[in-house]
């Protein structure tokens, strides 16, 4: 008697979205309005060529907010996808925090537990990290399920993608901070019915089709 075939793993593409005008300088957060650089726009092209080659992608999804949007587009548009929108893949609510200058809120004293015990903060207003982390895993998670075996784009915020690796490797939330996620990197998951394997973090360049669980 034949055995049961394993289901087999979801590669999940996470991509950042291209940088803006306030990359760096501002905690945008969930206001409308923001979008790409110019310099945004030449990544997300640049990330469009990396992914649009790459043979069993299946959907695209993206945030809602512009920045995301404007990102995902071409990467539909290479590999012939509509991108459709999930509301798990938005950034952080940094309630009162939103639309502060990253200078201005170094200075405040819960500074040192966004860096260093965010597993113990909230943002004033807004979401915690852990509530953060879990609607990203879940959203993740879901999207995997819809698309048992292939491979999914999704468009995302620096935050959550960190968020999202940071489960993805078994560590604590307070190690979430050590995580890079560049504008326009794209970070590989595979995620399986029995276990979880990073493939890559923060890449800018190079060869995604090589990128497959061992």
């Amino acid at each position: 008697m034949a055995r049961p075939t394993q289901p087999k793993a979801t590669r999940v593409l996470f991509v950042r979205h291209g940088a803006t005008p306030t990359t760096g300088a501002v905690l945008p957060g969930r206001a409308p309005g923001l979008h790409l650089a110019d310099q945004g726009r030449a990544q997300a092209e640049a990330t469009a060529g990396r992914i649009g080659g790459l043979k069993g992608v299946a959907a695209v999804y993206a945030s809602p907010l512009e920045r995301t949007q404007e990102t995902a587009a071409p990467i539909g548009r290479a590999l012939g996808l509509r991108v459709k929108v999930d509301k798990g893949l938005l950034e952080a609510d940094f309630g009162d925090w939103t639309g502060a200058k990253l200078a201005d809120l170094r200075k405040r004293s819960e500074w040192k537990a966004v860096q260093g015990h965010p597993s113990a903060f909230r943002f004033p207003g807004g979401e915690s990290f852990a509530e953060m982390q879990g609607r990203v895993v879940g959203a993740t998670r879901r999207l995997c399920a819809a698309h048992p075996g292939a491979t999914i784009v999704l468009v995302s915020h620096a935050d959550p993608i960190k968020a999202a690796l940071n489960e993805a490797l078994g560590a604590h939330l307070d190690a979430f901070q050590r995580i890079v996620v560049s504008p326009c990197s794209v970070s590989a998951v595979a995620y399986g019915p029995t276990s979880t394997v990073v493939l890559a973090v923060n890449t800018t360049e190079g060869d995604l089709g090589a990128l497959v669980a061992s």
